[in-house]
């Protein structure tokens, strides 16, 4: 086993949710081999090509990632991962914050083809393409952002990637409705966290009335210039944002949720031309995280 491959307990646990070989278009070849090689190119960065030839022929690999990039094999697997460490208890929902970081361009991911792409032997696009390939310029250049929701376990429950370019804010919304665990017995996916923490790039009229509406508790300061408008409308302003300060210090847990989602170089440089393939790599480190832990 080289260094970054699944261990035989972590494969033991991901091997279930695999798609069964042997279906129309012929037998693949070993998942766990190219698993491990599109791994190892997430911790590494190499490009394709480099991949060593113990994980066989790079092309096998990338097209191995492409696909399930598009058809969403890295989304389920991400959802069946959740499932399983809520079912074993190791999800903390008492606490989830919310945060963003910006990856930079490399040069490699520019030059994408204007056609839209297709999914393998369908007319369909990938359900997280986007014409701007999610792309955006920003004061660093061309950046795309990964939004999440991080638990209290430094581990991530959502995933979004924007152009760099985007507000926090916006994002709160989306993120959140992506926070979805099913259960193992059938019944309803839990949806709703006991507390959420965020910076001030959260606060926001709309957030705080969404979160109200589904009764979830929240931990979000209130920038200087809201809460001076606030006192500036008097009584109809409304009543002050709730603070607390202890449960504030947890937002640490987010950001170390996202350098560990960054030490696959993969991610924390985006080297992928198209947004659902960059998409399916980020998915799978989170995957890697609640594997490895």
């Amino acid at each position: 086993m080289g260094r970054g491959d699944l261990t035989g307990e972590e494969w033991a646990r991901l091997k279930p949710h695999l798609p069964r070989s042997g279906q129309r278009g012929g037998r693949w070849g070993s998942h766990h081999k190219i698993i491990n090689g599109i791994l190892y190119r997430n911790r590494t960065g190499v490009p394709w090509r480099d991949l060593p030839t113990r994980f066989g022929k790079w092309k096998t690999v990338y097209e191995r990632h492409r696909r399930w990039s598009a058809d969403g094999t890295w989304d389920r697997l991400f959802a069946a991962v959740l499932t399983d460490a809520d079912e074993e208890g190791r999800i903390d929902w008492s606490m989830v914050s919310v945060d963003s970081t910006s990856s930079r361009a490399h040069q490699h991911t520019a030059g994408a083809r204007k056609k839209p792409p297709r999914l393998p032997g369908k007319r369909h696009t990938p359900r997280q393409h986007r014409p701007d390939e999610e792309l955006g310029r920003s004061r660093g250049g061309l950046t795309c952002k990964i939004h999440l929701a991080g638990e209290g376990g430094r581990r991530p429950l959502a995933l979004l990637i924007t152009p760099g370019q985007w507000g926090d804010a916006q994002q709160l919304i989306p993120v959140m409705e992506r926070v979805r665990v099913a259960r193992l017995d059938g019944g309803r996916p839990r949806t709703r966290l006991d507390h959420l923490g965020g910076d001030k790039a959260y606060s926001s009229r709309r957030n705080r009335r969404y979160l109200r509406r589904r009764q979830i508790k929240h931990t979000i300061p209130e920038p200087k210039n809201q809460r001076a408008n606030r006192q500036a409308r008097g009584s109809k302003g409304g009543r002050p944002a709730g603070f607390d300060k202890t449960i504030y210090k947890r937002g640490n847990e987010v950001e170390r949720t996202i350098n560990a989602l960054k030490n696959s170089r993969a991610v924390a440089t985006r080297f992928d031309k198209r947004a659902f393939i960059f998409h399916g790599t980020v998915t799978l480190a989170a995957v890697r995280l609640w594997l490895c832990r």
